[in-house]
């Protein structure tokens, strides 16, 4: 299971008055890669009201939850890095940039940091050999590919330098600066979801006088509200999204990242979902949030997943991506376990305060349809074990205005354990009327899928979430109807895709190496999990199943099915050649277990 990253506390202001939060601490240690500097060491698990402890008779806790105190792997400081204006490896008189700002952080010294930088990775640079030249110039690993003989980066005839941005971020400095000094014209959202509030208050009002006065009771008019006196109605001829019967990828915090989802694209998803965007750091212009929404050109039908407690909030969050970001659909979290998440009213805990739910649905339904977007839910089947009701919120999310409902099988209780409840999804999908609502839950190879769609008619498709990290070829599975054994070596030639779509998303010199190594290693926690299907005693293997230590057919295929993460990191220095010194990956999940 992926958790999802820490937000501030909830506030009670209004858009304009939302405190401002800093790049450096929108996001904890689950997706900052510049880390923290917390201890290494694990603080003392707490024990619950009805936990014993040793001589109490209470038995051992599970290796369960996250490596918080955990240090990150490695971190660069900027006195070592390089100015950027001296990426190109010219200075003085000939220098195309020169540095402005006064005070810069960053290294001016070229030959001094020549001097420091590590050893140039084997290998060519993917950069290079992919567009024709490399921005990062001398601070990248791979720099001996495109540099002269005086350590000149080396650039194309018809290249220009107001075009050198590897990946294109919506969140330019002036819409920064917008944000941050709480100048963004949020009045379309303030209008819709006054609207929403104010009929939802008229209606608890009428309910209210009903039950006091039957004999006085009025008969409603039936038909639809509209919303002529605040926007003009759109035609509704304008094009909608088909999700029926595709193959969704569920968005996945710190491993659902875009090259990951890019070699998802390559085994056929459909569907790709970047990972849980919170509001407030959205609304804030933080850069880590914002960085979420990227997408890239091979995500054909692409959405931003986003996580709040407030309708003020959301609807706000869900306006500026719509207007500001390359999206189709934005879903909304309604399903996250997290304790945090959930006593800030946001998740799971929605589910519980549907008054604010339901004018959260119709607000953002409404804002991004004036944009010609579509609005998606994500849900659970309840909060507790003993009381499922997403057989009642269907309806609800329906005539509320959502196009879509993806359901996780289990509850917030459940978390991720026991098997997902694909008959109670099944009848959950029966109670909606024109809306697809897709199943979640331990789809894992070929046979998961066809047995499930034969099993729930009523489902629309599904989304797959741990199976898709644990073997993303499961998408070429379902599509060629058939069981796929790769070798370690077509395995391994994946990776190294991978690794290339991280150099060229976060960059590849040291840092965005490093980077780059850090989310590979987060991703090998759940790789090694895989069983090749030819070792199998009784396949398929099932995703709830953990297989005991084993050799594989080749040295690399043993590697790779190692759970020591000592061995992840030999991994990780076959493609990104030697860890620097002082490098030390610790897991982010304390058990990687299911």
């Amino acid at each position: 299971y992926i958790i999802p990253r820490i937000v501030e506390k909830p506030v009670e202001n209004v858009v304009p008055d939302v405190p401002v939060e800093k790049d450096e601490t929108a996001n904890n240690n689950n997706t900052n890669t510049n880390g923290t500097t917390n201890d290494a060491t694990e603080p003392p698990e707490k024990k619950g009201r009805f936990e014993g402890g040793e001589g109490q008779g209470g038995k051992k806790k599970k290796n369960r939850g996250q490596n918080k105190s955990r240090t990150v792997p490695f971190k660069e400081e900027d006195a070592l890095r390089l100015c950027k204006s001296l990426l190109d490896g010219n200075v003085g008189e000939n220098a195309t940039k020169k540095c402005t700002n006064a005070n810069c952080r960053f290294s001016h010294d070229l030959e001094k940091f020549l001097q420091l930088k590590p050893k140039d990775i084997d290998g060519t640079c993917y950069i290079y050999t992919t567009k024709g030249y490399c921005s990062f110039g001398v601070t990248c690993r791979f720099a001996g590919a495109h540099l002269d003989d005086q350590s000149r980066n080396i650039y194309p005839d018809d290249y220009k330098h107001d075009n050198a941005m590897l990946v294109s971020t919506w969140l330019n400095p002036d819409l920064q600066h917008t944000l941050r000094k709480r100048k963004y014209n949020f009045s379309l959202s303030n209008r819709i979801v006054s609207k929403f509030e104010r009929l939802q208050n008229e209606d608890k009002k009428e309910k209210a006088e009903a039950a006091n006065n039957p004999s006085e009771a009025t008969s409603k008019p039936a038909g639809s509200v509209t919303d002529e006196d605040m926007i003009k109605l759109r035609s509704a001829e304008r094009k909608r999204i088909v999700f029926r019967d595709k193959l969704y990828l569920s968005p996945l915090t710190t491993v659902g990242n875009l090259p990951f989802r890019r070699i998802c694209k390559e085994y056929g998803v459909d569907i790709t979902c970047g990972e849980m965007a919170c509001a407030i750091p959205i609304i804030n212009g933080a850069t880590q949030e914002w960085a979420l929404t990227k997408r890239h050109s091979s995500e054909d039908l692409f959405g931003v997943q986003l996580c709040g407690h407030s309708s003020k909030l959301v609807t706000c969050a869900a306006q500026i991506i719509a207007e500001k970001a390359d999206v189709d659909f934005i879903d909304l979290n309604t399903g996250c376990p997290i304790d945090l998440i959930f006593n800030q009213g946001g998740g799971s805990a929605l589910l519980r305060r549907q008054n604010v739910l339901q004018v959260m649905v119709q607000s953002c339904a409404r804002v991004l349809a004036d944009y010609g977007k579509e609005f998606t839910v994500k849900t659970r089947i309840g909060i507790y074990n003993n009381k499922l009701i997403a057989h009642e919120m269907v309806p609800k999310f329906e005539s509320w205005g959502a196009s879509l409902i993806t359901i996780h099988g289990r509850t917030k209780e459940q978390r991720y354990t026991k098997r997902a409840d694909w008959e109670y999804l099944q009848q959950c999908a029966g109670q909606a009327q024109s809306v697809p609502v897709f199943g979640n839950g331990d789809i894992f190879c070929y046979d998961d899928y066809e047995t499930i769609r034969s099993k729930c008619p009523s489902v629309a498709g599904v989304m797959v979430g741990r199976g898709a990290l644990i073997k993303p070829w499961v998408f070429q599975e379902i599509k060629e109807r058939k069981t796929l054994d790769p070798s370690s070596g077509e395995r391994f030639e994946m990776l190294k895709r991978y690794v290339n779509y991280g150099l060229e998303h976060w960059g590849s010199d040291t840092k965005g190496v490093e980077t780059t190594r850090r989310f590979l290693l987060e991703w090998q926690s759940f790789l090694y999990r895989y069983v090749p299907y030819g070792l199998l005693e009784r396949p398929p293997q099932r995703i709830n199943e953990r297989p005991e230590a084993y050799r594989g057919r080749d040295d690399l295929e043993t590697l790779m099915a190692s759970a020591n993460c000592n061995d992840w990191v030999k991994l990780s220095e076959m493609l990104l050649g030697p860890v620097p010194d002082g490098f030390n990956f610790v897991p982010k999940h304390k058990a990687n277990a299911y």
